[in-house]
């Protein structure tokens, strides 16, 4: 039996609640996460990898008999873990490699509940072209009703990140209505959807409002290649607006820095661009 635990607040803070995934510091170890957070006035903490690990679960520091002390030592600090970011993706039909992928998250959810943390992450995540689209996102919205079900009276609830190719707002809006469930939500990237649908933030939040409970935000220039990573504020991404969007929609959870080191180790150091999120956003959520 899954114990209840508290959420995050309801009412949307005077002032942001931020934190970092760790996908951003791909090299720190957990104390040195935990102190960058201390020193630049985080909230919380979104664990995306520890030391180049992904899957959470076998991390020593989150067996069933380390969570209780890796737990005190995160509440010791001031500091909430309030995300787990896992690899599982809903878009599979095929039998096994959809169990594979539920089982995932089932152990996230388990984690998540030991380090009384609120929410997991879980990819869409592609619609495969061997596969008929209506049938793959049937496909998501049962695999989310069956974590949701797990979830039940854990305190723990699962979030599908916009991600991939599931970065339509009427594509979510319909995964999420269809799922109606009260365990699961969305972690709303706008710079996912923006850079590919255009979309307008403010129209995004609107539509999905009631399903974000969570957020990542990045900043980035548009070139012919891609994406170009920056600190916030140096791109030409709509920030602002998603902001202002959040902030008028009295959005009360966190603001979660998501920078792509693991992913693209050209962009600056941690140790640069953690800081820089934490002086510099409040100007721009103001």
């Amino acid at each position: 039996m899954l114990l209840g635990m508290p959420v995050i607040p309801m009412l949307a803070p005077k002032k942001p609640l931020l934190s970092f995934s760790t996908l951003g510091c791909p090299a720190w170890s957990f104390d040195k996460i935990i102190q960058c957070a201390v020193d630049n006035g985080y909230q919380g903490l979104e664990i995306r990898g520890i030391l180049g690990e992904l899957n959470l679960p076998k991390i020593p520091m989150f067996s069933p008999e380390n969570r209780a002390s890796t737990r005190r030592q995160v509440a010791d600090a001031g500091l909430k873990i309030i995300n787990l970011g896992s690899s599982a993706n809903m878009h599979f039909i095929e039998a096994s490699k959809r169990k594979t992928n539920l089982d995932e998250a089932k152990k996230f959810i388990e984690l998540a509940q030991g380090l009384n943390c609120p929410f997991i992450r879980v990819f869409p995540n592609d619609l495969p072209k061997d596969q008929d689209e209506a049938k793959t996102i049937d496909a998501m919205i049962q695999s989310l009703r069956e974590l949701g079900d797990f979830s039940q009276g854990s305190g723990v609830k699962v979030l599908l990140e916009s991600h991939g190719k599931v970065i339509q707002s009427d594509m979510l809006l319909h995964i999420m209505q269809s799922v109606n469930h009260p365990q699961v939500g969305l972690v709303w990237d706008f710079f996912n959807m923006w850079s590919i649908t255009k979309e307008a933030p403010a129209t995004v939040y609107k539509s999905l409002q009631k399903y974000i409970l969570h957020t990542h935000i990045k900043d980035a220039n548009l070139q012919e290649s891609g994406e170009e990573y920056t600190l916030i504020g140096q791109g030409n991404a709509p920030l602002k607006e998603a902001l202002h969007a959040l902030k008028k929609g009295r959005y009360a959870g966190y603001y979660s820095f998501e920078w792509e080191k693991l992913w693209h180790p050209e962009i600056q150091d941690p140790s640069i661009a953690i800081p820089h999120y934490a002086k510099n956003f409040s100007k721009f959520w103001s």
